[in-house]
């Protein structure tokens, strides 16, 4: 069990990944405790000479020239909780939520929020403790923040609404406070705003899908190169020689990996001096690390801009250190819901053209001398005819889910908001194309290793051997038909863990 240690620097990528997905414990760094405090007594002094500040002595959103007396400021924080704990549908995801928290206490931290550190502690009680707030998929716009989840989490704390059970029910809040020893807190003035006003939900979003596409698009490398070799592909267009005349980072990247895993194969070897075979191979063999390299350049921006966010304060107003209050706009998702939407397009193409390579490997007429459909007994026996099938479904729907969201504002709050970002759908969505892109390179992984299986006693390379061996007891050998799904489910578990990737390193050497 590793420590997450919040500083008034804030937090890494990997902190977030240890918390939302692992059992990493928070703590919170005396310094940032000062730096809350410090801010704080800001607020305070504030309050004390009756100055109106947005937030603190007013309403919210269309209400912000709405004056409230001091002594209904309290009920001022709670209320805006309760009224924006709107959302409506499934329960996000255990990992999205737990991201989402933390990124917020990692916000608070920062000491320009004007909240007690007692606040930011029971967040960080919540985390370490295990306790989930239900948080809905719809009410986000991606604003003044992700209002609407993070009112679901901050309401926890005042021991109302729901808490995700351990077998995805929702139990009462208060229920959940009083196992765990917790007890709830009561807010002050602007620490119900400070709970809310943040990005953190399409952030958390967007470092856990960052995290995922660098290990898909690795794997898109492995599936591209196994199905070129089952297709006895060249080898000649990934020479790093091609690729130094243009020179975009990923693409070189990529080639780099595609030509190192075809090496040593006796597969590629059968008909490398083969005067017949064709010319040039098809584009999605061909230029396979012009789509994933450009999909690598892509993530690599999206990490630059939330690498940005992680040190960025995003609440309104803001608390500066020579006393002023300030209202600002850094709540907005607009750079999120850009990076996201970029992403999901990327990565909507890693998948379309693994697509058009698994169904150039069960075509007889392109697959060069492979049986259709990679059966041995086609006619009786469809192969892995249907699972092109189900993988040209998900590229449909990825396709449309690569629409970008942030471009589809609607106004709201008495058009006060008048232009949102809708950063938290953009992100929600991008997961379901990287989801997606998973059981597209599953199905690719499959027909790969069963062309490789069909090329036999040809051996392949050592990534096609560590293919084979992995997928061997799952899929058996080319043969009668089988009930496919949970071949390709079990398909799907080998590609999206860490030990297929691993033995191929062992193999080859780190994959860029």
């Amino acid at each position: 069990m590793s420590t997450v240690t919040i500083q008034p620097t804030g937090i890494s990528p990997a902190d977030v990944i240890a918390v939302a997905r692992g059992t990493a414990k928070v703590v919170l760094d005396p310094a940032a405790v000062d730096a809350m405090a410090t801010s704080r007594s800001i607020v305070d002094g504030i309050e004390a000479a009756g100055r109106p500040v947005y937030g603190v002595s007013t309403g919210f959103g269309a209400l912000a020239n709405t004056f409230v007396a001091p002594e209904r400021r309290a009920e001022l924080q709670h209320a805006l909780i309760r009224s924006h704990a709107a959302g409506v549908g499934a329960p996000m995801p255990r990992e999205v939520v737990r991201a989402m928290m933390l990124l917020r206490v990692r916000s608070l931290a920062l000491g320009h929020s004007g909240v007690r550190p007692l606040v930011a502690e029971a967040l960080v009680d919540l985390l370490n403790h295990e306790v989930t707030p239900w948080v809905p998929e719809h009410g986000s716009l991606g604003a003044s923040g992700d209002l609407a989840p993070l009112a679901h989490c901050a309401l926890v704390l005042l021991g109302e609404g729901w808490v995700l059970g351990p077998a995805g029910d929702r139990i009462p809040a208060a229920d959940a406070l009083r196992r765990a020893g917790l007890k709830p807190i009561e807010l002050a003035a602007k620490e119900g705003l400070a709970l809310i006003n943040g990005t953190d939900g399409m952030l958390g979003m967007l470092l856990l899908a960052i995290h995922d596409a660098r290990h898909l698009f690795a794997m898109a490398d492995v599936t591209a190169a196994l199905a070129i070799e089952a297709m006895l592909g060249s080898e000649r267009p990934f020479l790093p020689e091609l690729h130094a005349i243009r020179p975009h980072p990923g693409q070189a990247t990529s080639a780099a990996n595609i030509h190192r895993l075809l090496q040593d194969s006796r597969v590629m070897d059968s008909h490398r001096d083969d005067l017949s075979h064709a010319v040039q191979d098809a584009y999605s063999m061909r230029c396979a690390p012009q789509v994933a390299g450009a999909a690598r350049d892509t993530l690599d921006f999206v990490a630059t801009v939330a690498g940005r966010e992680l040190l960025s304060v995003v609440d309104n107003p803001v608390v500066l250190p020579d006393g002023r209050v300030e209202s600002t706009g850094n709540f907005h998702g607009a750079p999120l819901g850009f990076a996201a939407d970029y992403l999901a397009i990327a990565a909507a193409e890693v998948g379309a053209i693994a697509e058009r390579r698994v169904d150039r490997l069960l075509d007889v007429t392109r697959n060069r001398e492979l049986p259709a459909f990679l059966s041995p007994d086609a006619g009786v026996n469809s192969g892995l005819m249907i699972a092109q099938y189900t993988a040209a479904g998900i590229v449909a729907e990825n396709r449309r889910l690569a629409a970008p969201a942030s471009v589809d504002s609607l106004p709201t709050s008495g058009m006060q908001e008048d232009h949102v970002s809708m950063g938290w759908a953009a992100a929600k969505k991008l997961r379901t194309v990287l989801d997606n892109l998973a059981s597209l390179l599953a199905v690719e992984l499959l027909a790969a290793v069963r062309g490789l299986q069909l090329r036999t006693p040809l051996e392949p390379s050592p990534a096609g051997r560590a293919a084979m061996a992995a997928l061997g007891g799952i899929a058996g050998e080319p043969g009668p038909d089988v009930f496919l799904a949970p071949v390709m489910e079990a398909a799907r578990a080998v590609l999206t863990g860490p030990e297929l990737r691993a033995a191929i390193e062992r193999e080859v050497g780190p994959l860029g």
